[in-house]
């Protein structure tokens, strides 16, 4: 068999294995997370994480049959460490929404659903999450606008946290 050939191959079969595990891994995490009561926003985050895991392992293996070096793999992988961490300081940075993201997911007591207020003296933001994603949090007003906030200012501005079924049973006194 040619190089090319055998080449194709493997990544062939890099590829079927990844969307098989990938599907597995989806299944599992899934379960075991509904079994945890998790919101469907963090297990949809989670899902996100698991993701992005499985498709650089791939995208490594694929590369390393193609006949890509050692270092040159080192390198855009030490290139890739480094933006995520400048990151974490360049506050208009794109990669900061996505760190703030993994930040809110772990460490932020905001969920999909809550009734949150904004508070900053320059910001008068009010409403119930919908979304959480890599790089915004949507919220939807009682006037019914969708306002979205980046992660990196949503991370570093103070809320307050009202649950929504909470909400709905003191209007309704």
């Amino acid at each position: 068999m040619q190089p090319t050939n055998v080449q194709i191959t493997e990544t062939l079969i890099v590829l079927a294995v990844y969307i098989v595990l990938y599907l597995l891994f989806r299944t599992v995490i899934n379960n075991f997370l509904k079994k945890t009561r998790l919101e469907r926003g963090t297990r949809k985050m989670a899902l996100r994480g698991m993701q992005l895991f499985t498709t650089t392992t791939a995208i490594i293996l694929i590369t390393g049959i193609w006949g890509f070096k050692q270092n040159e793999i080192a390198l855009f992988a030490g290139s890739l460490l480094t933006a995520l961490g400048i990151a974490f300081f360049a506050h208009w940075s794109l990669l900061s929404n996505v760190t703030s993201s993994v930040l809110i997911f772990f460490n932020h007591p905001v969920k999909i659903g809550d009734h949150i207020k904004v508070l900053h003296k320059d910001f008068n933001y009010e409403g119930e999450v919908t979304e959480l994603n890599y790089f915004f949090v949507h919220l939807k007003t009682e006037a019914g606008e969708t306002i979205t906030i980046p992660n990196s200012h949503f991370f570093s501005m103070s809320v307050s946290v009202t649950d929504k079924k909470k909400k709905n049973n003191m209007s309704d006194k």
